[in-house]
């Protein structure tokens, strides 16, 4: 149903965009930038339905979420997966804040981390050719993010904190709007702005993924540089991912599906990048050989996790 759905609406799209397409084209330009631009243009449409509809999860039912992880006790874990599953741009960022308010523990904010999924399943949902991705991302996150939130936590012995009653301070997602407090007007104006954010960069990044494999890959010393690093691309994938930036998981996403990069490469920066999260932590957190820890806990993970996916050649 939701594959049918896409394809009706790519082809209502690729109508609309018949114009568009016809005057980029006329321009003169080399046929891999041609390429990127209309790719890129395409997913506008799309792009804007799928996060009107994420901006109308996360304004509607935000508080029942926080509200839930907070009192499920030690089904926490499982459930802030789960929850974290949905893409929606400030989960990590109460996470975190409810981890420093001694709400969560270390294991739940890690799965929180991990199954976080932030712009790669917008993008993916774009591309009704590459949907098939979806399910195996989303299952491999929620499988990875249970286990390990459960076993950091018996390892850590981290059970539930007191939890401290504190002001904290007001925290913005990725373009700059209120996650704590909502107002109507986001639901139409956030996701407008999140998706002229997010088609920017996938803009550039189609346009450096086109020029790097039609005219970099064409010299053979290139070439041979990036096939002898081959087995070190989860290491530094999952390095990539802990960079607090959508722009990050909307480059692994555009690697996968112009197959620039294997399932297992972006597989690892994509458990590893756990959006705008790590950024308060980084910022409010006095513990500081805890946050390390942390990071320490979410990129060993991402990097097993990937390594593990290259054996089965995913």
């Amino acid at each position: 149903m939701i594959i049918q759905f896409l394809n009706a609406c790519n082809s209502l799209n690729d109508k609309l965009f018949e114009g568009v397409d016809a005057l980029i084209s006329a321009i003169s330009m080399p046929d891999w930038l041609l390429d990127a631009i209309l790719d890129s243009v395409h997913t506008l449409p799309l792009l804007f339905i799928v996060f009107l509809i994420i901006e109308a999860i996360e304004y509607f039912y935000a508080d029942k979420i926080n509200h839930l992880i907070k009192h499920v006790e030690k089904a926490a874990t499982a459930a802030g997966a789960a929850l974290a599953i949905i893409p929606q741009c400030g989960f990590s960022i109460i996470a975190t804040s409810l981890y420093l308010r001694r709400y969560l523990t270390k294991g739940t904010l890690i799965a929180i981390y991990l199954a976080t999924s932030d712009e790669a399943i917008p993008i993916l949902l774009t591309r009704p050719d590459k949907i098939h991705y979806i399910i195996p991302i989303i299952s491999l996150k929620l499988v990875v993010a249970i286990l390990a939130g459960y076993l950091v936590d018996f390892i850590f012995k981290d059970s539930k904190y007191v939890p401290i009653e504190e002001d904290v301070e007001e925290h913005s997602g990725c373009c700059h709007h209120s996650i704590d407090e909502r107002h109507p007007k986001e639901l139409i104006i956030h996701p407008i702005k999140h998706t002229l954010n997010i088609f920017g960069f996938i803009l550039v990044i189609t346009i450096l993924l086109n020029f790097f494999i039609n005219v970099c890959l064409k010299y053979p010393f290139i070439h041979s540089f990036f096939h002898s690093i081959k087995f070190m691309e989860p290491v530094i994938t999952a390095i990539l991912g802990l960079i607090p930036n959508c722009a990050i998981s909307v480059g692994l996403t555009m690697m996968l599906i112009n197959g620039t990069l294997k399932f297992s490469a972006v597989m690892a920066g994509l458990l590893s990048n756990a959006g705008l999260g790590l950024l308060v932590l980084l910022k409010q957190h006095d513990n500081y050989k805890d946050t390390l820890k942390i990071i320490t806990i979410l990129t060993i993970i991402s990097i097993f996790t990937g390594y593990l996916l290259q054996i089965f050649n995913l």
